[in-house]
């Protein structure tokens, strides 16, 4: 393989960029499911700490996805067109969830305080949904999209525990933005979810080499074996780390109350890792490589030279409001109609 050939390189660069988009979306989008999942958890003064955690962050969050999907539908519209006939259902079920949250989201914040908890009944069934939704598709897509019992029973499994991963993340960014009682909620939850999510990305492991006989040769071969192995050994090590971590928290003076969240991150990088080298050359397991999905040359230099402009602007404005929105929540508000 030439990697200096156009034709090769163009379609490695944008799976990569597409890998980014969704890796980017799960870490920032994933905090914030994961704090609407965790809402009816609090009192109502904690509910509007929580929404105000996330409130000047959750929409630009989302725009990782729409990054991820647009990049699939521009540079792989082969692909993106087997894998949303696959997905119809949960993907469907997950755009529901999010018009739903986001809908919740506004409506709440103008609610009587009867009409509130509707709302904040309406913004948790959201956010569960998109989040079990991605993780049906996830387990879904590491099959091969199967139609079988077993198949859709993993798929299920896989989307309880994307969902404690959510939950988890969104716990660690409540221990980074809150304090007090609602800080000791959130290292109680954090601890909760954790193993459910590292149990997760255990099965996720396990199955990939058992349903892929590709996989298992590049897993368990000679050297691969040992340029995978540091990927699994430092997931296992960072959550061994979070969870002693999480049982030195609340510290004086809210010292490393960040730290739990860079752990998490560190431990999704791993994970979206692992999963690249997996599937690799592959973006339809086992049945389409990148290079037979991709668009003409011409298309992708014509979309790579778009992306060049478009993402140091994303990266900016991200960068910009975590600067501007950083430090402790508080409650969000919207001054009064006059």
């Amino acid at each position: 393989m030439n990697f200096l050939d156009v034709q090769v390189w163009l379609p490695i660069v944008f799976v990569g960029l597409m890998g980014l988009a969704m890796m980017m979306y799960a870490i920032l989008d994933g905090y914030d499911l994961g704090v609407g999942m965790l809402l009816l958890s609090g009192d109502p003064e904690q509910k509007e700490i929580m929404i105000g955690s996330i409130g000047p962050f959750w929409d630009a969050n989302e725009t990782w996805l729409v990054l991820g999907v647009g990049l699939l539908l521009t540079a792989f519209p082969v692909a993106h067109g087997i894998i949303l006939t696959e997905l119809y259902l949960p993907v469907t079920l997950m755009l529901f969830g999010l018009i739903l949250r986001g809908v919740a989201f506004d409506f709440r914040a103008k609610a009587k305080v009867a009409q509130k908890k509707f709302w904040n009944k309406a913004f948790f069934i959201g956010s569960l949904t998109a989040s079990f939704c991605q993780g049906y598709m996830l387990g879904s897509y590491i099959l091969g999209f199967p139609t079988s019992l077993a198949g859709t029973a993993f798929g299920l499994l896989v989307g309880c525990c994307v969902s404690a991963g959510y939950i988890l993340i969104g716990a660690c960014w409540l221990i980074m933005k809150t304090e007090g009682l609602l800080q000791k909620k959130a290292i109680l939850w954090a601890r909760t979810t954790l193993w459910l999510a590292c149990f997760g990305i255990a099965l996720v492991s396990v199955a990939s080499p058992i349903f892929s006989d590709r996989i298992y040769e590049k897993w368990f071969s000679v050297p691969e074996f040992f340029l995978l192995l540091p990927i699994p050994v430092l997931t296992a090590v960072l959550a061994v780390f979070l969870e002693l971590t999480l049982r030195k928290l609340p510290q004086e003076n809210d010292a490393n109350s960040s730290l739990p969240f860079m752990i998490v991150i560190g431990m999704i990088i791993l994970c979206f890792h692992g999963l690249a080298y997996s599937f690799f050359p592959y973006i339809i397991p086992d049945k389409m490589t990148i290079f037979e999905a991709a668009s003409s040359t011409e298309a992708l230099q014509f979309i790579f030279a778009g992306a060049v402009i478009v993402l140091p602007f994303l990266f900016g404005y991200t960068l910009f409001i975590y600067k501007v929105f950083k430090g402790k929540a508080t409650t969000l508000a919207y001054e009064s109609d006059r």
